[in-house]
């Protein structure tokens, strides 16, 4: 691995229009999610200081975004949402409109290149994201961390899956692993993190699967089966998610917007 900077989209606003530039290991359905379309440009246009970009050299190799948002405050009480990932969006572009002060920072995806697995670089962007949430007063970072090995055992429920640990007592799961060995805690489990429905037709197009029968639909890269209603002509996908706590050394108890 060559030298690799990271930046905050604030500090580099050239780089807005080359996040998608990479070739991201993502499977096409989930980037179906409805409020992923919605708030991905907002999180770019109006949280950039949040928003980390990886470079080596010209080429955009990683990519991290974040939000912040007040998770101890009335009605939220310090507990991380079942919603996972959708509810915590929710919350922070709600207390953004709202004005309200945040006091933790969420992750909400650290994605590495394809071609540049393997390096490391996912517990570096991990690592550059809680040094930022750490540089702007926070004390706290949380992620609802997809696990990545989740997808070989989509029968296998999360609530297992999630504490599972091996020998020397870390989870099992890579992506966790990563987390754990950076500070985290495992806090527990989202289980509706992010629901994408769509259209048999659709889920069609983005699976390469027929979906004319009903019941479970094991997807490759879902971490869960999906569920097929044929009848009503649609399927969901609600996939889960385990969310996970950063103790910041440093932190502040609220931090800046």
């Amino acid at each position: 691995m060559t030298e690799i900077r990271i930046s905050t989209l604030a500090g580099r606003p050239e780089l807005a229009d080359r996040l998608g530039d990479m070739d991201d290991p993502w499977p096409d359905f989930a980037t179906h999610d409805a409020l992923a379309r919605l708030l991905y440009p907002r999180m770019t246009a109006e949280l950039a200081d949040y928003v980390l970009v990886a470079t080596d050299g010209d080429a955009v190799v990683a990519r991290g975004y974040s939000v912040p948002f007040a998770l101890h405050t009335a009605g939220r009480d310090g507990v991380l949402p079942a919603q996972g990932w959708d509810g915590v969006l929710m919350w922070a572009f709600s207390d953004l409109r709202r004005g309200v002060r945040p006091d933790t920072v969420s992750a909400i995806e650290i994605t590495v290149a394809r071609d540049r697995q393997g390096e490391g670089l996912s517990g570096l962007m991990l690592a550059a994201m809680r040094d930022n949430a750490r540089a702007r007063g926070f004390a706290e970072v949380v992620a609802p961390v997809r696990p990545s090995g989740k997808p070989a055992e989509p029968d296998t429920p999360i609530h297992e899956y999630a504490y599972r640990t091996r020998g020397d007592g870390l989870p099992y799961d890579p992506w966790l692993r990563v987390h754990v060995r950076a500070g985290g805690v495992v806090d527990s489990v989202a289980p509706l993190s992010m629901t994408i429905t769509g259209s048999l037709g659709q889920w069609r197009e983005w699976t390469g699967l027929p979906f004319d029968a009903a019941g479970p639909v094991r997807v490759p890269g879902a971490l869960v089966p999906v569920r097929c209603e044929p009848e009503q002509g649609y399927a969901v996908y609600v996939e889960p998610n385990v969310w996970v706590r950063h103790r910041l050394a440093d932190g502040a108890a609220s931090g800046t917007p």
